[in-house]
């Protein structure tokens, strides 16, 4: 099983802590993020990593380097040396280290959480849907929205003001925010045509107006954090230090 790991991003509100290195590489409790994420995706069954590079892109593949060799698993590094693709363009651009038979996972480098991974990934296969979200009640500015079967419809970006329909409004639609980690199916590698930089919601959005199964995986039962500003990334660390 394979799995993406997307850990491009400047983590600009993380600075001064990111002027010289990469966010996925920021410590939680003595390790990096970016080892905390994969050696949860291996005890849940990844064996081959990708992980997606443009910040700091050297340190990260030097890091990759190291880890692979600890770790005794593959790991591919997917330099985005000259311009930031965003989450679709970067998956558009690993795809061809990620084809295989089986579904795969893409976990967000800067979330932190104890979500039953192997849960995710067996409902995945059970539903037989082209994308599974984990998903979550919370307060966020965007987040997905589904309708009374799971199945996404649309995203609501209250930040910007707008909401995107896959086809058309939903009444009733349950607003949810995203909690940066899905399990997708191999078949969608083929089925992205959108090019340059692009986020992965486009994708999605473009899909379901056809009729794909994307769906949510409620994942309220376990911790999680974004660790995107130094007050969240405190308070990962302090649920690190009392989970060990």
């Amino acid at each position: 099983m394979k799995a993406l790991i997307l850990a491009a991003g400047a983590g600009s509100r993380l600075a001064p802590l990111t002027d010289e290195t990469a966010k996925a590489l920021i410590p939680v409790d003595g390790v990096p993020l970016l080892e905390r994420i994969l050696l949860r995706l291996k005890a849940a069954g990844a064996d081959s990593f990708v992980v997606n590079a443009h910040h700091h892109a050297l340190k990260v593949a030097e890091f990759c380097a190291d880890l692979s060799r600890r770790q005794g698993v593959p790991v591919s590094v997917s330099r985005e040396d000259d311009l930031l693709l965003d989450t679709g363009g970067a998956l558009k651009k690993a795809s061809a280290l990620l084809r295989g038979r089986e579904p795969f996972f893409i976990h967000n480098a800067d979330i932190l959480a104890d979500i039953d991974l192997k849960a995710l990934y067996a409902a995945h296969v059970e539903n037989g849907s082209l994308v599974t979200l984990s998903v979550r009640a919370r307060e966020s500015g965007r987040a997905y929205l589904f309708d009374a079967k799971g199945r996404f419809v649309g995203h609501d970006d209250r930040k910007a003001g707008r909401t995107a329909w896959a086809k058309g409004a939903v009444t009733g639609a349950q607003r949810l925010p995203f909690d940066g980690i899905h399990v997708v199916s191999p078949s969608l590698l083929d089925r992205i045509t959108e090019g340059g930089v692009f986020s992965i919601t486009k994708i999605y959005l473009r899909l379901a107006a056809a009729d794909a199964d994307i769906r949510a995986f409620r994942a309220d039962r376990w911790a999680w954090h974004d660790v995107g500003t130094p007050e969240k990334l405190a308070a990962a660390e302090l649920w690190a230090r009392r989970t060990v």
